[in-house]
């Protein structure tokens, strides 16, 4: 099996592989992962995706590709064919190929921060190459809710008078930045992603999950602001992409910590489950980390379930 630089390779190459990831993403995720796929294709073809194949006997096996962004690398994909990695268990190829992608992100030049999120693989099972090469590892939970046949999500208590709650506008964008950034200073999840630390990289995260299709389809009907009665200023929002045709998923909830125990939180995730559900919408998804044991218990107490647990890794020079 040889480990050889993705961008010698076209679509073609390349799409018998994603048609079968896109199919385990579906099976595993309730995730429809073609537009992604799409996208890599495109850029394959345009020869500007880093990353690295493994070939055998002119077929590949498994992919691996990472982006630049200013000093870090972002691991954005890792999937081994099924026959490379039986009963999901981390399989050779999959070894050669993070170990390539580290050691070319760990050696380019201005890089002091590598980031990687595998979803679709359970906690620990690529882990060995990480933690050889001095990685941070936090496990975190992909969690479900069924909307099917309830009237309601989860009937804890009354909402309180306190705040009101409105659907997101375009113009949220600036106060959105600054709400996540204020939500997370100091937080465990800011540690896993550094776009949370500064307004700006908020907004380069906001960009990618409302105006890209990484995280599914953005759905402003089901996204949230929380705004405080007396103030008008913002408290806390939710933010809900399609994945799947009837499945929603939450990519950001998040609330001020000087509001929170006042069920902010409660009441956004319930009116974004709500609206899922009269759109005759199956499932309702979301990750978190597990240490964050407050919101794990919140998400718990509305019904979601875990789906399964994958690993974060972080890196820093």
């Amino acid at each position: 099996m040889e480990i050889i630089d993705l961008r010698h390779f076209t679509s073609a190459d390349l799409r018998p592989l994603l048609e079968e990831e896109t199919e385990v993403w579906s099976d595993e995720l309730a995730w429809d992962y073609s537009s992604s796929a799409d996208m890599i294709l495109r850029y394959v073809d345009a020869r500007i995706l880093p990353g690295y194949a493994a070939v055998d006997r002119g077929r590949l096996h498994g992919y691996a590709f990472f982006v630049y962004e200013g000093n870090k690398g972002v691991i954005g994909d890792l999937y081994v064919a099924h026959q490379q990695a039986p009963n999901g268990k981390e399989s050779p190829v999959e070894t050669k190929l993070v170990t390539h992608v580290l050691e070319t992100l760990q050696e380019s030049p201005g890089v002091h921060r590598i980031e990687a999120q595998l979803l679709l693989h359970e906690t620990g099972r690529v882990s060995s190459p990480f933690l050889h090469q001095g990685f941070q590892r936090y496990p975190r939970l992909f969690m479900e809710l069924a909307l099917e046949g309830r009237t309601g999500v989860a009937q804890v208590t009354a909402k309180p008078c306190s705040f009101e709650l409105r659907r997101w506008q375009e113009s949220d964008y600036q106060h959105a930045a600054a709400l996540i950034t204020a939500c997370y200073r100091g937080h465990i999840d800011s540690q896993i992603n550094d776009q949370y630390r500064t307004v700006q990289g908020a907004l380069r995260f906001l960009n990618n999950i409302v105006r890209f299709p990484g995280c599914g389809i953005f759905d402003p009907g089901s996204s949230f602001v929380a705004t405080d009665r007396a103030s008008r200023n913002p408290m806390g929002l939710i933010l809900c992409s399609r994945v799947k045709e009837n499945i929603g998923h939450v990519t950001q909830v998040c609330v001020l910590p000087e509001y929170r125990g006042r069920k902010v939180g409660l009441a956004l995730l319930e009116a974004s489950a709500e609206e899922l559900r009269k759109r005759n919408f199956k499932t309702l998804s979301l990750t978190v980390t597990a240490a964050n044991e407050r919101a794990v218990d919140l998400y718990k107490r509305l019904g979601f379930g875990v789906g399964k647990v994958f690993d974060a890794f972080v890196w820093e020079g």
